[in-house]
């Protein structure tokens, strides 16, 4: 029988990174003020449902922002999130810590476009990717292969943990990759051009082969 679970995607509260604009995707600055407000907000929303399991990546403002969100909870959902590093926002290579708009200029420029809106509406997030991975002189950022290769491990992950038809699963993750997950998934009907919001909140409903996108970045 097919199984199938309901997965409120977050997005992890701000960050000092998010406040500066910069690249942030294996490196991690601490939740600012307004990042862990925007933890507890997100937990109150969603305090009443229970969640049969939660993941998150291993970096720290993902595991703060679950955290929080499920010591918020009233539904008597799992006290603890599962982390893992295939959940991990994409690696940005040299340009992590780089002002954004600085390094999507470097990845698009030699391609003839001026920032990451340009290059997407164009072409695609993984294109996005890939070219950073070019413009990266170690090439050590992740290109769209080598991210969804282990990405799809961590969606593994969940498809994998045995839960019950019609539970409900806590997932915080990271700008970059919901953007990633609802690009691939969405249908073409959202606009992945600029990050999500810090602390808003996505549905998707994974069945046994297949993930939809519910709804998207709602505050």
């Amino acid at each position: 029988m097919m199984t199938s679970i309901n997965i409120y995607l977050i997005r992890h509260g701000q960050t000092y990174y998010n406040r500066y604009n910069k690249l942030q995707g294996w490196s991690n600055s601490p939740l600012t003020k307004k990042g862990k407000a925007d933890a507890e907000k997100v937990g109150q929303k969603v305090k009443d449902i229970h969640f049969a399991a939660a993941f998150c990546s291993d970096l720290s403002r993902a595991v703060a922002t679950c955290q929080t969100i499920l010591n918020e909870n009233q539904a008597k959902s799992v006290a603890h999130p599962v982390i893992s590093p295939y959940l991990r926002e994409e690696f940005y290579g040299v340009f992590e810590g780089t002002n954004m708009d600085q390094a999507w200029y470097l990845a698009g420029a030699p391609h003839g476009f001026k920032n990451f809106h340009d290059i997407v509406t164009k072409y695609s997030i993984g294109q996005a990717k890939d070219w950073l991975h070019d413009a990266d002189p170690f090439h050590d950022a992740e290109n769209n292969q080598q991210y969804w290769d282990r990405m799809n491990k961590g969606i593994a992950l969940i498809r994998n943990a045995n839960l019950p038809d019609g539970s409900n699963v806590l997932w915080v993750s990271h700008g970059n990759t919901c953007l990633s997950l609802i690009e691939r998934f969405g249908e073409g009907k959202y606009d992945v051009t600029k990050r999500p919001a810090n602390g808003s909140l996505s549905k998707l409903v994974m069945t046994d082969n297949d993930i939809k996108v519910d709804f998207y970045n709602r505050v």
